[in-house]
């Protein structure tokens, strides 16, 4: 799966939330909704996640220094785990105590038509955003369901642009109920509701973020099928008896750590070991392009298992 991916998911995300932002805050100034303050505040939340994503793309792109000796690709795992945390605090924890203050002293929704505009104007536009995501999500995930996408994706923006867009989205419709019901009823309490049930949304997005990108962060394995092709590559090689142990981590979307213990024939010369490993390494970079980093053992051995 690509690492390239969610460029344009990102920057039509950032444009769409910075829009919105703007538009929700003048209903609010206009209606006092706290629905639409909810989501006003989760627009510049979410315009701020999009730039965070953008600075660990760069930051991920930096050389390797001594004391960075593999680089610096988690980066982008790092600032997808930030998102993440943002969501949770300012997203979901200050659309829940606005809706809970709002629950306990109601008010009447003022100049509903503004906020009924802003919420169609601000679905437009988040609609946009989402289907561009999906655009470009769809280009990598094969033939993968979305949830299957979301958790196995190596490269962490478009799966949080994703989260983040359907989030938005149904927040934008559990606004315009909550400002609905609150208009056809005279009861600002629904106002309330409505906003609490935002932040309960926005609360489960993050958690699912940052359980995806923790895994990330601490290091995950390539998926099945890419350490299917390495182990191909190294059981091609006529030096390679079999295989004892193999190990990936992705050190960045698309930078690959590959360890693996080999096992050579018994009558095998060091020239003819040497040589089976740089073929090795070879035929593996051929079918795995993201393998930045290999490292085999070679050791004397039989196809039970038993090393000398």
């Amino acid at each position: 799966m690509s690492a390239e991916g969610g460029t344009k998911a990102i920057m039509a995300a950032l444009a769409a939330n910075l829009g919105i932002a703007v538009a929700k805050f003048v209903a609010f100034g206009f209606t006092g909704s706290t629905s639409m303050m909810a989501e006003g505040v989760h627009s510049v939340a979410d315009s701020g996640n999009q730039a965070l994503l953008i600075l660990g793309r760069k930051r991920s792109e930096r050389d390797r220094t001594p004391e960075h000796p593999f680089g610096f690709g988690r980066e982008r795992f790092f600032y997808a785990f930030i998102v993440a945390v943002v969501l949770f605090t300012v997203g979901s924890l200050f659309s829940l105590y606005e809706g809970f203050h709002k629950f306990t002293d109601p008010h009447p929704v003022e100049s509903p038509a503004w906020a009924f505009g802003v919420l169609v104007f601000a679905i437009l536009l988040e609609g946009y955003s989402f289907r561009t995501a999906i655009k470009e999500a769809g280009q990598l995930r094969g033939g993968r369901s979305w949830v299957g996408f979301i958790r196995r994706a190596k490269a962490p923006e478009l799966p949080v642009v994703l989260l983040e867009d359907l989030a938005a989205l149904l927040g934008l419709v559990l606004a315009l109920v909550g400002v609905a019901l609150a208009v056809i009823t005279g009861d600002g309490i629904w106002d309330g509701v409505g906003s609490m049930t935002i932040g309960v949304l926005l609360g489960v997005v993050a958690i699912i973020l940052a359980i995806e990108t923790k895994s990330l962060l601490i290091g995950e394995a390539a998926d099945p099928e890419v350490e299917r092709s390495i182990r191909t590559a190294l059981e091609s090689v006529d030096e390679v008896d079999h295989i004892m142990d193999l190990r990936t981590q992705h050190l960045g979307p698309e930078d690959l750590l590959i360890a693996a213990k080999i096992a050579v024939k018994h009558d095998d010369t060091a020239a003819q070991i040497a040589k089976g490993i740089d073929a090795a390494e070879a035929r593996i970079r051929a079918a795995v392009p993201m393998a930045g980093h290999i490292f085999l053992e070679p050791a004397i051995g039989d196809p039970a298992g038993v090393t000398e």
